[in-house]
């Protein structure tokens, strides 16, 4: 039996891609840190039906001394490297934090696996968000990079000591650089499940509006569900790399929303606010990702499209409602 250990377990990804692995036969060892809510934050394991099926170790990406001992414990076959403060807005607010547990923790995590298992293969959770002010449209695993966030400047230091470790250590270390992908599982701060819940609720007679920032940004949106299929598939080829995961098709934030408040029989324009308290200081105006590398060696290609991923998203947030949760 393959043992894979996740950090970010507990995340949208962490969930699915442990749902995935389960159902592979893997054994998921899965590394949280310490916290006062642990009660609640295997809720999207519990979602899965998952909860009972993995193991919670604790662990901290800022303390190399945990993480080695976790890895030196479990022996894994892969390590996905999913953990980060990866909200961007909040990056603004605690750039050091950010740069700590996003950038340094990647390192960190490396570090382990080189000192306590060296023959792993590492998966590191790159970001769309690196290519910032983008340099060309489409973005390919060639284009520059030009972030525009203390969290993009963090993945891009994350992505960077990725290679350096794959070059320097001969580490089978692959770097997925993802572009947008939501779920029903997807945090409320995150602009498309404040969609959702938005439109969820203004369904139900609960809210009458909904207040959004920047509604002309465009994004390259697919499932995670698809998304972590990619990352098991990178950690399965003979030579690591780094690949962009994307639909190569973008739509804005309005559109989504569109989609969102169509799936529930509704107009956005009736209800949609915006608010330039809600503006980024820098932002990002058009994230389009080329993934035909992925598809090439990869065998991959999205299979959920965002009118469907839109409408489970409502789906699902009208049932939390109703069911008071």
């Amino acid at each position: 039996m393959p043992t894979a250990l996740i950090t970010g377990i507990t995340g949208q990804d962490g969930a699915y891609l442990s749902e995935l692995l389960l159902g592979k036969g893997y054994k998921v060892i899965g590394v949280m840190r310490r916290s006062a809510s642990s009660d609640v934050i295997g809720e999207r394991l519990r979602w899965l039906g998952i909860l009972d099926r993995v193991t919670l170790v604790e662990g901290n990406l800022t303390d190399l001394g945990s993480l080695i001992r976790i890895v030196q414990d479990h022996q894994p076959h892969e390590v996905y490297h999913l953990a980060a403060q990866s909200f961007v807005a909040t990056s603004w607010q605690q750039p050091s934090l950010t740069g700590l547990v996003t950038g340094l923790g990647a390192v960190t995590m490396l570090e382990a696996v080189r000192i306590a298992r060296p023959q792993a293969r590492f998966y590191q959770a790159s970001s769309s968000e690196m290519f910032g002010k983008v340099h060309q449209v489409p973005q390919s695993e060639t284009t520059p990079f030009y972030p525009r966030s203390p969290y993009a400047a963090a993945k891009l230091y994350a992505h960077w000591m990725t290679v350096n470790y794959r070059e320097s250590f001969g580490m089978h270390a692959s770097s997925g650089i993802l572009f947008n992908h939501e779920s029903p599982l997807r945090g409320i701060e995150f602009v498309t499940r404040r969609i959702t819940n938005g439109v969820a609720r203004i369904k139900l007679g609960l809210d009458q509006h909904l207040t959004l920032g920047n509604i002309a940004a465009q994004r390259d949106w697919g499932h995670a569900r698809d998304y972590v299929r990619a990352m098991w598939l990178m950690l399965q080829q003979d030579q690591p790399d780094d690949y962009v995961i994307a639909t190569g098709r973008t739509a804005s934030v309005a559109a989504f929303a569109d989609m969102a408040f169509g799936a529930a029989g509704l107009k956005a324009a009736d209800y949609i606010r915006t608010d330039t308290k809600l503006m980024r200081p820098a932002e990002v105006e058009l994230l389009l990702g080329d993934p035909s590398k992925a598809a090439r060696a990869l065998g991959w290609k999205a299979e959920v499209m965002l009118e469907q991923l839109a409408g489970e998203m409502v789906e699902a947030d009208l049932a939390r409602i109703k069911k008071g949760i």
